[in-house]
């Protein structure tokens, strides 16, 4: 009897043993099953963190993309704007009225006589007012007035003989002893300065060599009325010679020297011009540089950025 109940209570253990053993094995398994789902939550949360923050980088990048593709549409906007403004300003300072011309030549024709002839007076006709563009009162050492010469300069396409009679107008209205008229253009079949009807017509380079002789030949002529008054027959000698060839032909030598320094002075401004121009391109590259890095980084930064008064419209 004990033996039997010996062998059913070890029956019972083992079978209490294979129970908790069991059991045992579930709840591993059981453990590794949620150990498993804990991991495969994780790197699902992982994989959903990953996919929203994808999401939002490209939501991101996107609007970047829009705010950068804008700024760029806004600087198109502006060099167009700027291109045409540039094209405008070229167009008109190229299509310069030929009234604006004809006036730079004036200044620059009076500013020549000044410099030149710093003794003599120079009397301006005001814009506007009938006659020639200004009078020059020629005074010797003494400051004696000797003579005087009126000026027109012209800047035209086209010989017009009408300025011919125009000028003698002015010079009769004015009292004034030589007309001279500085053109661009001469009269047909004649290349450089002459006398046409009683004006001396020149180009404005001809314009101060012609002039200095012309003021000799005057300060001459007063001098002998000064020195030989009531002498007509001199005096109609020395207008013999003002108008004779051999006058002509002194002036030509003195113009012929004058040439051969201008055409001296061109080739050397010539050259000074060739590097002014290479330094001016150089500067106007960096300055276009500048301004467009400016441009593109006030573009970027908005109001952040100070303005810079020279590379802003007024």
């Amino acid at each position: 009897l004990k033996m039997n109940a010996m062998e059913v209570e070890t029956k019972e253990k083992q079978q209490l043993v294979e129970t908790l053993q069991r059991t045992e094995i579930a709840l591993l398994k059981e453990k590794q099953e949620l150990e498993q789902k804990n991991k495969d939550v994780e790197l699902e949360i992982e994989k959903r963190l990953l996919q929203s923050r994808k999401i939002i980088e490209q939501e991101l990048l996107q609007k970047e993309q829009e705010r950068h593709e804008l700024k760029l549409k806004e600087k198109d906007t502006q060099l167009e704007s700027m291109k045409r403004t540039i094209e405008d300003l070229k167009r008109k300072s190229e299509q310069g009225s030929m009234q604006t011309q004809g006036e730079a030549q004036e200044l620059l024709l009076e500013e020549a006589l000044k410099d030149a002839f710093p003794f003599d007076e120079i009397l301006e006709i005001k814009k506007g007012a009938e006659g020639a563009d200004c009078l020059l009162e020629i005074n010797n050492k003494l400051g004696q007035k000797c003579g005087s010469i009126i000026f027109e300069s012209k800047n035209a396409k086209n010989w017009n003989n009408d300025w011919i009679t125009k000028l003698k107008t002015d010079k009769r209205n004015k009292s004034a002893d030589i007309a001279v008229l500085v053109t661009q253009i001469f009269p047909k079949n004649v290349k450089h300065f002459t006398d046409v009807d009683g004006v001396w017509v020149c180009s404005f380079k001809e314009v101060l060599p012609l002039v200095n002789a012309l003021r000799m030949g005057l300060m001459q002529v007063h001098e002998a009325n000064k020195n030989q008054e009531n002498k007509d027959d001199k005096m109609v000698m020395l207008y013999k010679f003002l108008t004779s060839n051999e006058f002509k032909g002194q002036i030509e030598g003195i113009l012929e020297g004058f040439q051969a320094m201008r055409s001296s002075i061109d080739k050397e401004r010539i050259t000074m011009e060739k590097i002014w121009k290479e330094r001016e391109k150089q500067i106007q590259k960096v300055l276009i540089s500048t301004s467009g890095m400016y441009g593109s980084i006030k573009g970027i930064a908005g109001n952040s950025i100070g303005d810079i008064s020279m590379l802003e419209f007024e």
